[in-house]
C-alpha cells in the first residue's frame, strides 16, 4: 500500500502522495485527533513511521470497511484502550507468577514462615512406671 523509506519524518506533501489522498484529508485527520504528528519550529508537520502506520490503518478502515470518521475515533480509542489493558494482565500475571513463587520457596522452608501459622502441640509422654 506505501512505498516508506525506514526511519525518518515525512511532510505532509510526501504522505498525501505516498497515500493518494490529499493534504485536506490529513489536516482533517488532525483536527478529529486521529493523527497527532510532530511539528517542526517552522510549524511544519512531519510524520513519522508510526503516524505512518497509524495513517494506513485509518484508510484501511475508511476505504475497505466504509467506517466514518466518528467511527474510526471510537476505534482508535478501543484499540489503544485495549493495548493498556494487555500491558495491565501482562503485569498482573507476572506478579501472580512471582508471588507463587515466593510463597512456594516459603512453604518449603519453614523458617521462612507460613501463610497461616501452624502450631504443633508437643504431647509430653509420661516416663514409663518404675516400681519400686
Amino acid at each position: 500500500m506505501t512505498k516508506r523509506k525506514s526511519k525518518g519524518a515525512y511532510m505532509i506533501s510526501s504522505v498525501a502522495e505516498m497515500y493518494g489522498i490529499h493534504p485536506q484529508t490529513l489536516r482533517l485527520y488532525e483536527r478529529e485527533g486521529l493523527l497527532k504528528p510532530s511539528r517542526t519550529e517552522g510549524n511544519t508537520r512531519l510524520y513519522t513511521d508510526e503516524d505512518l502506520q497509524r495513517l494506513e490503518f485509518i484508510l484501511s478502515l475508511a476505504r475497505d470497511l466504509g467506517v466514518n470518521i466518528s467511527g474510526i475515533a471510537i476505534i482508535l480509542q478501543m484499540r489503544e484502550r485495549m493495548e493498556e489493558m494487555q500491558v495491565q494482565i501482562h503485569d498482573f500475571v507476572k506478579y501472580i507468577q512471582e508471588e507463587v513463587l515466593s510463597r512456594a520457596s516459603a512453604a518449603a522452608d519453614p523458617a521462612k514462615g507460613a501463610i497461616v501459622p501452624v502450631r504443633r502441640q508437643i504431647v509430653a509422654v509420661p516416663p514409663p512406671n518404675r516400681k519400686r
